[in-house]
């Protein structure tokens, strides 16, 4: 049986408990200032410290989507070939996934202006990691390449996102940039499957793709009909859990790259 890390599930366990805690201390101390109704997609705010109870708790989601991804990238012959050549990719991208969880928690948690702001820089992180792994790879470059695509991705996500009029369908235009990002994550990949020479598993992608869609129709839906403050059933509930099935399902579709020679065997 091959060996397998610890390293990818030690640090993202790391990373998972230090933000989940400090999420705590920030919302029983009150450190993300006062309820200002930022980020209510339907649920009634309760009284106490936790505002939006479904909406903050279906966040668990993502951080369990990040340690599957940090568990599955500590077995070599599980991640292909091709991103085992980018050491640390994936461990840095199950931290973004699992950070994903109390970023928007915050939000939902306090419903502050804090916690709304740290939501969408969450989302900015996600998108931007995304569209730098693709364009690394398409242009051959390295992981400073990477980082630099990131940098600008969340920096121009965050300059867009200061736009304070309304966007049709995507309510603001951190969610336009935010979807401009996934939309080139999406045509890169494509395009890096027929061009080849390495072979990837798009069905993994389409799954996330298709899973990705189905969330977003429902979070538009329980904004325009679909909505009953006083359930613990919400719409924004299931977008959040489909949408840590989505990051899951992208890291497989990265794992399943390999060499024309490895795909073979």
């Amino acid at each position: 049986m091959p060996s397998r890390s610890r390293r990818p599930l030690a640090v993202t366990s790391g990373v998972a408990l230090v933000s989940v805690g400090l999420l705590w201390l920030a919302v029983v101390q009150g450190w993300l200032g006062p309820d200002v109704g930022r980020g209510a997609f339907c649920e009634a705010a309760r009284p106490g410290w936790l505002k939006q109870p479904a909406n903050t708790l279906s966040n668990l989601g993502f951080v369990v989507s990040g340690l599957l991804v940090a568990w599955r990238a500590g077995r070599a012959d599980r991640v292909g070939d091709v991103l085992p050549r980018h050491p640390g990719v994936a461990t840095a991208y199950a931290c973004v996934v699992v950070l994903l969880g109390p970023g928007s928690a915050a939000m939902h948690a306090t419903q502050s202006a804090a916690g709304g702001h740290l939501d969408v820089l969450s989302m900015y992180v996600l998108a931007s990691f995304a569209a730098g792994y693709a364009l690394m790879r398409w242009f051959g470059r390295d992981r400073l390449f990477l980082a630099q695509v990131f940098s600008l991705g969340v920096a121009g996500c965050e300059l867009l996102g200061t736009y304070d009029g309304r966007v049709p369908v995507v309510l603001h235009a951190g969610n336009l940039a935010f979807g401009v990002l996934l939309v080139t994550t999406v045509a890169v990949e494509v395009a890096l499957a027929r061009r080849g020479p390495a072979r990837t598993d798009l069905r993994w992608g389409a799954a996330g793709v298709g899973t990705t869609l189905v969330a977003f129709a429902i979070w538009n839906a329980s904004q325009h009909g679909w909505c009953d403050p006083e359930s613990l059933v919400q719409g924004h509930a299931v977008w959040h859990l489909l949408g840590a099935v989505s990051t899951y399902l992208l890291f497989r579709m990265w794992a399943s790259e390999r060499s024309p020679a490895r795909a073979e065997r």
